[in-house]
């Protein structure tokens, strides 16, 4: 995977995929980039008109894209439902690709409609309830494959299975670091249940680096911090890739043949750069950790993973 970029994508056609928070940053690109190889791609955003922007701009960039719009609220739970639900009309009964990428950082503390600390509840639970209700798809779909987007930042924090919703003092950047832990423990987890059940559908996970995109300044904008707002925008800037390069390890991650599963792929520098496998810390491979919070995620949500593969799949 050296110096990996957008040119070595196969080619995508036949393939449908749903890229989660496309409207924006890395997961626009993401969608943008399968889309431009041919692959039929859902953007799955939360705010209808900005969804619908992106689909125009997506369309204006790549007139040849097979994409569409439809609205997905990662921190309500009916919504993850009705979407799913109201796939039955996109491919048939198959999906080639899932990208969890949208994602809230560092937020003062908000809860989502279900009552979950808002950065577990989107980060997390949204898309194990999304990739449990779009599980027969994948399953049904020769070459699948689930790619979550955790970010290094995980590093801060493993989860804490007595405090999921982050009840105790409330700290942003751990209950961040938490929800990008949980990331990759799901990733791990799901990984071993498909290999268990003898299905193909290659589960992997991907981080940004240090990106610019408008991620990093959500939280002291819902606060009104101006200066610690303009102070992050500009060192981001700076510092940070720009999101095609943020992009680079989902998309690698996605398409790149033979990938392994349970794989991290990141920037090699760790900020910025080609993707390369990157480094995860150790209790993100804990399977008690992993399957303890898989039981809690099913509770939480109410969603079941059926992992029974068609037998034309096999």
């Amino acid at each position: 995977m050296t110096r990996w970029n957008t040119s070595h994508i196969p080619d995508q056609t036949g393939r449908s995929a749903v890229v989660t928070g496309a409207n924006s940053g890395i997961g626009y690109v993401t969608a943008r980039e399968l889309a431009r190889r041919g692959a039929r791609v859902v953007l799955a955003c939360r705010s209808t008109e900005r969804g619908a922007a992106a689909l125009d701009r997506l369309r204006s960039e790549v007139p040849t894209a097979e994409a569409e719009f439809r609205r997905l609220d990662l921190a309500d739970l009916s919504s993850v439902r009705d979407f799913a639900a109201g796939l039955d009309d996109f491919d048939g009964d198959r999906l080639g690709l899932l990208v969890n990428n949208a994602g809230v950082m560092a937020l003062p503390r908000r809860t989502t409609a279900d009552g979950f600390e808002m950065q577990f509840g989107t980060n997390h639970l949204g898309h194990f309830a999304l990739t449990g209700l779009l599980l027969p798809r994948l399953l049904a779909t020769p070459g699948a494959r689930v790619v979550t987007v955790s970010s290094m930042l995980h590093a801060l924090a493993n989860v804490d299975l007595g405090d999921l919703n982050s009840e105790r003092p409330y700290g942003r950047w751990t209950a961040y670091a938490r929800s990008k832990s949980a990331n990759l423990l799901f990733t791990h987890e799901l990984a071993r249940r498909l290999a268990a059940a003898g299905s193909g559908v290659v589960v992997a996970a991907a981080h940004p680096g240090y990106a610019a995109t408008n991620l990093q300044t959500a939280g002291v904008r819902m606060e009104g911090r101006r200066s610690a707002e303009r102070a992050i925008d500009l060192g981001t800037r700076l510092i940070g890739q720009p999101a095609d390069g943020g992009a680079l390890g989902t998309l690698c991650a996605a398409t790149a043949p033979h990938m392994r599963p349970d794989s991290f792929i990141g920037p090699r520098s760790g900020l910025r750069g080609a993707p390369a496998r990157s480094f995860r810390a150790p209790w993100t491979a804990n399977g008690r950790t992993a399957e303890a919070l898989w039981t809690a995620s099913e509770q939480l949500t109410g969603v079941r993973h059926d992992f029974a593969v068609p037998a034309a799949a096999r």
